[in-house]
This record gives structure tokens, C-alpha cells and sequence, in this order.
């Protein structure tokens, strides 16, 4: 069954429209990601930072520092 011109230009413009959509998408998903990948930086940093004071604390008040053995 061939397409009407009619038919095939709704076809096209449906393509184009939607191939549109999903680069806009994958822009999207790529930026969410950045967001997220830059926030888990920030909290590792923060348990890194946290985790050496507690090694301090536990160093000082000469208690088992029960996050060394995470291997952090």
C-alpha cells in the first residue's frame, strides 16, 4: 500500500519532529547526569573529610574507629 502525499508528509514531519525530541531528551539526560555526578563528588568529599575527623576523634579518645575497616 503506498502512502498518500498527505500521508507521507505527516510521516515526515512526525520523523523530524521526533528525531528532534529525542536529541532534546538525550541533552537533557546528559546534563541531569552531570548534576548528579558533580553532587556525588561533593559527597564524597564530605565523607572523605568526615571520616578523617572521626579517625581523629577515635585516635584521640583512643576508641575502635569502626569505619576503618571500610577501607576509607
Amino acid at each position: 500500500m503506498s502512502l498518500t502525499d498527505k500521508q507521507k508528509k505527516f510521516y515526515q514531519d512526525a520523523l523530524s519532529q521526533t528525531k528532534d525530541e529525542i536529541k532534546d531528551i538525550d541533552i537533557q539526560i546528559e546534563a541531569e547526569l552531570a548534576k548528579v555526578k558533580e553532587r556525588l563528588a561533593e559527597l564524597q568529599e564530605a565523607k572523605k573529610a568526615a571520616l578523617q575527623m572521626h579517625a581523629a576523634a577515635c585516635l584521640r579518645l583512643n576508641v575502635k574507629n569502626e569505619f576503618e575497616e571500610e577501607g576509607e
